[in-house]
C-alpha cells in the first residue's frame, strides 16, 4: 500500500511505525508543516490502561517511551487553605518533544519517509495514494480541504488557558484553585520529566480562568513574558523561587472539534483532526494514538482493503471517541463552573473534582484509595444525620442515608422515578399500579413516584393515563398508598400534570405521541402548535381556560391530599401543558404569559400557588423542569437555573431535573448520567434541593452523585422497571442490609451466590 499521512504529531507517526510493523513492504510517507526540531508544548499524560495498549502495539517503542516518563499515582487538591490528596491513580507524563523524538527514530528504523517543513494545501496531489490519513491536527487542511463530506462542527469554549512551563517538581497531580481581586484561577499542574537533580525538573503548568476573570486582570492585551509574569504573582507562594517557561505560551479558548463523518473515500481524519478532548480529562495525544492503533487494526481485520477499513474503523472508534468527548465536556465545564462550587467543603470540592468526568465512580475510588472514599462517606453520613435528625452508622454509604424535606423524612435517597404505565381505565389506577409502585416500595427506594397523573380527563395523554380528577380515584389511590405505608419504609409522592398539546394520543407501545386515530379530544397548549405535523393543532389558551385548569389542579392537589400522599409533585416538563408556557419553541404568545421568561412562568407559577394555598404546610412539594430544550432557541441551562430560584421562592422544596422532550425535533446528548451536570448546576447556582434523573443506573452512580453534592436524591427509571428490589440489592452489596418485611423474614439466612453486576 501507498500511504501518505499529512502530519507530523503523534498520531501520524504512530501510525506510520505501525502500518510498517504489519507489513514492511508498505510505503509510508509523513509530510509535517513544522520543519524537524521546531515543536512546542511542555509534557503529555497518559494512564496505565493506553500503556498496556501501546505495549500490546509496538513493545520497542513503548520500552522507549516508558524510559523517558514521569510518574505518579496521587492527584493533590489545594483548595480552601487545604491539600486533600487521593492516591491510586496511576499517571505517568513525557515531553511533548521527547515523545516526538522517539517516535520520529522509530520511524526511520522501519523506513518510513519522514518530510518536514511541506505544507500540504490540497491532498489532490496524492492521487496516487491508497491510503491518505489527516493527522495533521486542529486546523487539519485535510479535513478543510473535504469540509463538505467531513461537515465539522467547533465549538469554541468561553473559559481561556495558558499553557506554560515551570521548574518547580510537583509529587503529584496538582490543582490550585487562587481567588484574586480579578476573580478565580485555576491551575492543572504535573511533572514530566525525570532528573536526579530536583532543580533540573520540568513541569507543565497550565493556568485557566474565565473570560471576565482574564479581562479584568488585563491578560487581553497581555504579552507571553507579561502572562509569565502576572501568573508568577498570582502564584508566588505556591511557585516560590521556581520559574514559569514560556513556549507559545498564548492565551486560548478551547475548540471542542466533532466530524459527523471521519472518511471520505480513501481519506480518514484521526487525532485532533477528527475529535478533540479538554486537557482536563487527560492528554489528546494518548486520544490520537489510540485511533493510530484502531485504524491499523481495521485495516488488517479488512485485508487491507481500504474502503472497508475506513467503515470499520469510524463503526467500531466513534462509540469510545464520543464517550470520551461526553466525559471531556461535563469535565470542562465543570471548570468552566468551578466558581459554584468555592463554598464547598474542601472533601466534597476534592471528590466532586476527582469525580467531575462522570467517568471516576465512588466504587472506583474505593478501589484506589479506600481511605479517601471513607473519609468522603463518614462527612456525608454525619451532614445526613444533621440534615434529617436521624442517628444513622457513620459508615452507611450515601445512598443510604436518610434525607429531610420539610416534616417529610425519608429513609434512604434513592427514588422510583414516575414512569406512565398506560394501564388505567378513566383515569382509575387498578391491579396493575399496585403490584408496580408496591413491589418498589417493597424494594427497599426511599421514594416512589406516580406516573403523571392528570387533573382531568381532557389532561390525560392517553385513554390508559391515570388521573385525580373523580371521587373514585381518591379510593383507588388510596389503596395503594396504604399498602405502602403498610408494608414498606418507602413514602409516596404523586405527580399532577396536564398533557396538553401532547395528549389524545396513542398508548406508547401503539405509537409514541401519536394522534388517536378516533375517540380523541381538543387538546390545548400555551400556542396554536401541534406536536407533530400531523398532530391536531392545540387551541391557544384563553384566560377561561387558565382558571379552569388551575381550578382543577387545586382540586387534584386536596384529594391527593385525601388519598394519603407524602409529596406533590407538579409536572413543569416534557412539552406538556405548564412546560408549553416555559420553553420559548412552544410560547409565542404576544400578551402577558408569552415573552420574557418571567411572563412564561407567570401561568405556571399561578398553577404552583394554588396547589401550594391547598397542600399540608409540613408536606414537600416538588416541580419537574426540563433544564435544557436540545434544540436551537430553546430552553438552556441558565434559564433551569432562573426558574429554579423562582420555584424556590414561590416555596418548592426540591426540583425534579430533567431535560428535553419539548419538541419532537430535539437532539439530545445521551450517555451515562447524561442529565446530572444539570441537577449539579441547579443545586449549586438556586441553592436548592434537587434530584437527579437520567441514565443512572447503578449503585455507584447513586453514590458518585450524592457524595459529590450534585443532587440530594437519586430517580431511576428503567433500573428499577428491569429490578424492583435494586435499592435491597444495592445495600447487600455495600454491607448494609435493609431489614426485610415479616413475611420474607427468612431471607435473613439467605446468603445470595450471584453478582448483581450493579
Amino acid at each position: 500500500m501507498k500511504i501518505v499521512c499529512v502530519g507530523g504529531g503523534a498520531a501520524g507517526l504512530y501510525f506510520s511505525i505501525l502500518m510498517k510493523l504489519a507489513d514492511q513492504k508498505h510505503d509510508v510517507t509523513v509530510l509535517e508543516r513544522n520543519r524537524a526540531g521546531d515543536t512546542y508544548g511542555f509534557g503529555v499524560v497518559f494512564s496505565e490502561a493506553t500503556l498496556e495498549e501501546l505495549a500490546t502495539a509496538d513493545p520497542r517503542s513503548h520500552a522507549a517511551i516508558t524510559r523517558g516518563f514521569h510518574s505518579w499515582d496521587d492527584i493533590d487538591i489545594h483548595y480552601a487553605g487545604e491539600c486533600v490528596r487521593s492516591t491510586g491513580h496511576g499517571f505517568s507524563g513525557i515531553a511533548r518533544t521527547t515523545l516526538l523524538e522517539i517516535l520520529e527514530t522509530r520511524c526511520r528504523e522501519l523506513g518510513v519517509d519522514l518530510q518536514h517543513g511541506v505544507e500540504v494545501t490540497s491532498i489532490d496531489a496524492f492521487v496516487d495514494a491508497d491510503l491518505i490519513v489527516g493527522a495533521d491536527g486542529l486546523n487539519s487542511t485535510v479535513r478543510m480541504s473535504q469540509a463538505s463530506h467531513f461537515q465539522p462542527t467547533v465549538d469554541e469554549r468561553p473559559n481561556r488557558f495558558v499553557w506554560l512551563g515551570t521548574t518547580k517538581p510537583f509529587p503529584a497531580f496538582t490543582f490550585y484553585f487562587r481567588e484574586t481581586e480579578h476573580g478565580l484561577w485555576r491551575v492543572h499542574a504535573y511533572q514530566y520529566r525525570q532528573a536526579e537533580d530536583a532543580a533540573d525538573a520540568i513541569s507543565t503548568f497550565i493556568v485557566e480562568a474565565t473570560e471576565d476573570t482574564w479581562r479584568a486582570a488585563g491578560l487581553d492585551a497581555a504579552t507571553e513574558q507579561q502572562t509569565a509574569d502576572f501568573l508568577h504573582e498570582v502564584f508566588a507562594t505556591e511557585l516560590g523561587e521556581h520559574r514559569l517557561i514560556q513556549n507559545r505560551s498564548i492565551w486560548r479558548q478551547f475548540p471542542t472539534v466533532r466530524n459527523p463523518v471521519w472518511h471520505h473515500e480513501n481519506t480518514v481524519l484521526i487525532g485532533d483532526a477528527a475529535h478533540t478532548a479538554h486537557f482536563s480529562i487527560g492528554s489528546g495525544t494518548r486520544l490520537a494514538m489510540i485511533d493510530a492503533i484502531a485504524l491499523r487494526d481495521a485495516l488488517i481485520a479488512e485485508s487491507f482493503d481500504v474502503r472497508r477499513a475506513l467503515e470499520t474503523y469510524e463503526t467500531t472508534r466513534r462509540p469510545e471517541v464520543e464517550s470520551l468527548q461526553r466525559a471531556a465536556q461535563a469535565s470542562l465545564e465543570w471548570f468552566e463552573g468551578t466558581e459554584r462550587f468555592m463554598d464547598t467543603e474542601p472533601l466534597q470540592f476534592a471528590f466532586n473534582l476527582i469525580t467531575r468526568s462522570l467517568r471516576i465512580t465512588h466504587a472506583n475510588l474505593q478501589v484506589r484509595d479506600r481511605s479517601f472514599t471513607d473519609q468522603v462517606d463518614r462527612r456525608f453520613a454525619k451532614r445526613a444525620a444533621e440534615q434529617s435528625g436521624s442517628t444513622i452508622p457513620p459508615t452507611v454509604p450515601p445512598l443510604l442515608t436518610p434525607f429531610r424535606l420539610r416534616d417529610l423524612v425519608l429513609s434512604n435517597r434513592v427514588v422510583v422515578s414516575a414512569m406512565c404505565q398506560y394501564s388505567a381505565v378513566d383515569g382509575l389506577p387498578n391491579d396493575w399500579h399496585l403490584v408496580h409502585l408496591g413491589s418498589r416500595a417493597v424494594g427497599g427506594a426511599g421514594l416512589v413516584m406516580t406516573e403523571m397523573t392528570d387533573v382531568s380527563a381532557e389532561g390525560r395523554i392517553s385513554l390508559g393515563c391515570t388521573g385525580m380528577y373523580a371521587p373514585s380515584h381518591v379510593e383507588g389511590w388510596k389503596r395503594i398508598v396504604d399498602f405502602v405505608h403498610g408494608n414498606s419504609h418507602a413514602k409516596i409522592g404523586i405527580q399532577l400534570g396536564h398533557a396538553g398539546r401532547k395528549g389524545s394520543t396513542r398508548l406508547s407501545w401503539e405509537g409514541d405521541s401519536e394522534p388517536l386515530d378516533q375517540d380523541g379530544w381538543p387538546t390545548m397548549a400555551a400556542s396554536p402548535i401541534p406536536w407533530f405535523e400531523h398532530s391536531p393543532t392545540p387551541r391557544q389558551m384563553t384566560r377561561e381556560d387558565m382558571d379552569a385548569v388551575k381550578s382543577e389542579f387545586a382540586r387534584a392537589t386536596e384529594m391527593s391530599d385525601a388519598a394519603g400522599f407524602d409529596l406533590l409533585e407538579i409536572h413543569f416538563a416534557h412539552g406538556y401543558l405548564l412546560a408549553s408556557f416555559l420553553s420559548p419553541l412552544t410560547n409565542i404568545r404576544t400578551d402577558e404569559y408569552g415573552g420574557s421568561l418571567e411572563n412564561r412562568m407567570r401561568f405556571p407559577l399561578e398553577i404552583l400557588a394554588a396547589a401550594r394555598a391547598v397542600w399540608p404546610e409540613q408536606k414537600p412539594i416538588s416541580v419537574r423542569i426540563s433544564a435544557v430544550d436540545w434544540a436551537p432557541g430553546g430552553m438552556e441551562p441558565q434559564d433551569a437555573v432562573d426558574i429554579a430560584r423562582r420555584l424556590k421562592n414561590a416555596g418548592v422544596d426540591i426540583i425534579d431535573v430533567s431535560a428535553g422532550q419539548t419538541v419532537p425535533y430535539q437532539k439530545p446528548i445521551y450517555g451515562r448520567q447524561y442529565q446530572t451536570p444539570f441537577s449539579d448546576r441547579i443545586r449549586q447556582e438556586a441553592d436548592i434541593a434537587t434530584m437527579a434523573v437520567g441514565n443512572i443506573s447503578s449503585f455507584m452512580d447513586v453514590n458518585t452523585i450524592l457524595a459529590a453534592g450534585r443532587a440530594d436524591l437519586c430517580c431511576l427509571a428503567r433500573a428499577h422497571l428491569w429490578e424492583p428490589y435494586w435499592t435491597r440489592h444495592a445495600a447487600h452489596a455495600a454491607g448494609s442490609p435493609i431489614p426485610w418485611p415479616e413475611q420474607y423474614s427468612s431471607l435473613e439466612r439467605y446468603n445470595p451466590r450471584f453478582e448483581w453486576g450493579y
